[in-house]
């Protein structure tokens, strides 16, 4: 469905500004998340922190191409694209590798209620942004939008991994389901990479 240049405009002022709520919650995020995970020797806490710098990156590509306006160059779209798939390759990676490395070490986590607080509400604002980033993103047919969207419910899944985690450690002291579940989400963002980078193939 075409929608007028009016309507367009409109969704694009909202779509930068639930990029940049998304990069200042993340970047909040980077030293609360770190220094809980710190406290409470929590390795998904603190990756959690660390992964967060990524999707700010992502956040700013998507900024940087919304702004070009209603008929983004072919070229720009691709470059979007590639880099968002280079943010989820480069989420995957660190998840991946921290993991093992946790894994192997026998790394066991503290408790950290407050980390399991601001978890579960970090999921809700995560989840929330992502529906509203993809709707808008369908409404403009902004495919590097819908990506980035994608991102952020992937935040919100591994808040939701981690919070799991947490909780089980605490209530039938399982250290591996820390590691375990940041790993998971690695899993899943390195697939997401590979789907961005195919999408931004399709726009040769």
């Amino acid at each position: 469905m075409t929608i007028t240049q009016e309507a367009h405009d409109t969704l694009q002022r909202r779509a930068i500004r639930l990029e940049w709520a998304t990069t200042g919650w993340n970047l909040m995020e980077v030293f609360v998340t770190i220094g809980l995970g710190v406290a409470a020797g929590s390795l998904a806490l603190v990756a959690f922190g660390l992964s967060s710098m990524i999707e700010v990156f992502a956040s700013s590509v998507v900024i940087w191409h919304l702004r070009e306006g209603r008929d983004p160059a072919p070229r720009r779209t691709r470059l979007a694209f590639k880099l968002i798939a280079t943010a989820f390759f480069a989420l995957a990676l660190f998840l991946s590798v921290t993991s093992v490395r946790s894994l192997i070490l026998g790394l066991h986590p503290g408790e950290s209620p407050l980390g399991i607080a601001y978890l579960a509400l970090t999921a809700t604002v995560m989840f929330t942004l992502a529906r509203i980033k993809r709707r808008t993103a369908r409404a403009m047919d902004s495919g590097p939008l819908e990506a980035e969207a994608s991102m952020t419910f992937l935040d919100g899944c591994l808040c939701i991994g981690i919070l799991s985690a947490l909780g089980v450690n605490i209530l039938f002291g399982w250290w591996w389901a820390d590691a375990m579940a940041a790993l998971g989400i690695g899993v899943f963002a390195g697939r997401e990479g590979f789907g961005a980078l195919q999408d931004s193939r399709r726009k040769d």
